[in-house]
């Protein structure tokens, strides 16, 4: 049984927008070192599923604060997810940032993002713009565009599902007509006509079957979000964590990208890189089919955050 702190709900604003949430703050002379959690795409609440949990109790029994919310529109927020863009998700964590910031028991400048998956596009974004982080985390963030991170997805899917060469290239031919529709502007109606006209495809079914007019429209304006450019103007440490058998982000290409992004002459002194890879994890860097984070995960977090926020004051 859990011994720890227990999290408390709370709602903070974010312009015309409320976003709820929990919160769990340790009881740390001089203060606690925080966290924000972002989760991933889709309705995603303030458990993220349920894989925030049990990173939120490891983290505050290591001392560290946490805040996770409902993103815009899901559980206990208000607004719709599907209407924003990536820099309302990015206002939206920043306001959460602050929130967390000014509790009682958290020391304000210990205070650091952490996202998973498209979460990690969005904390970058929130991070990007302020000087005043001590650290960011994203967690099997892809480096590259969603396009681009949809296609690979969509490779692999294809390529365990066992379709044919002729299959293969159909679907992903459809794909970049649908890429390229979004670019020009095209409606859904216009989008489903493309699907249709193509014939069935078994293997994009899966895909397109959750997609609706306003989903759409979302994916349209996300799909060309480059986080790189966030990556680079970032003013504190970036710890880059992926799964190695994740078979939804292109892990070596976005190690890469992140760490052209560290490498260039005018990034900030403080903005170094740490890229984890965990061998044979999930998207989810989970290394099997029960749920267990991959072994020495939730050390590494503790141990990163601690090297660049110390769990208490010093003199």
């Amino acid at each position: 049984m859990p011994t720890g702190p227990r999290p408390c709900d709370v709602t903070f604003p974010n312009g015309e927008v409320t976003l709820a949430g929990s919160l769990t703050v340790p009881d740390r002379s001089g203060g606690a070192a925080g966290v924000v959690m972002v989760g991933g795409s889709g309705p995603s609440d303030r458990d993220n599923d349920i894989y925030f949990p049990p990173i939120r109790r490891h983290l505050a029994d290591a001392g560290v604060a946490v805040l996770s919310y409902d993103k815009r529109g899901v559980g206990g927020s208000s607004g719709d997810w599907r209407d924003a863009t990536i820099g309302d998700l990015a206002a939206d964590a920043a306001a959460a940032l602050d929130f967390l910031r000014a509790r009682p028991g958290v020391r304000a400048g210990a205070v650091g993002l952490f996202g998973h998956s498209e979460g990690g596009w969005v904390v970058l974004r929130a991070a990007a713009v302020r000087d005043d982080l001590p650290w960011v985390i994203t967690n099997s963030c892809p480096g590259t565009t969603p396009a681009v991170q949809e296609r690979h997805a969509l490779t692999g899917a294809l390529r365990r599902a066992g379709a044919d060469v002729g299959d293969t290239d159909r679907t992903l031919a459809l794909y970049d007509r649908l890429v390229e529709a979004g670019r020009d502007g095209a409606d859904f109606a216009a989008a489903t006509r493309s699907v249709d006209s193509a014939g069935p495809s078994p293997a994009f079914a899966s895909y397109w079957a959750e997609v609706d007019e306003r989903l759409w429209e979302f994916l349209r304006r996300k799909q060309d979000h480059d986080p790189v450019p966030d990556a680079a103007r970032l003013r504190c440490p970036h710890l880059a964590i992926f799964g190695g058998a994740d078979e939804l982000v292109p892990v070596a290409e976005s190690v890469r990208l992140f760490g052209a992004a560290a490498c260039r002459p005018d990034r900030h002194p403080r903005a170094g890189l740490t890229a984890e890879v965990f061998p044979g994890a999930d998207h989810r860097v989970q290394t099997s089919g029960d749920g267990l984070l991959a072994p020495h995960y939730l050390a590494t977090l503790t141990r990163w955050i601690g090297h660049h926020t110390p769990m208490t004051p010093t003199s």
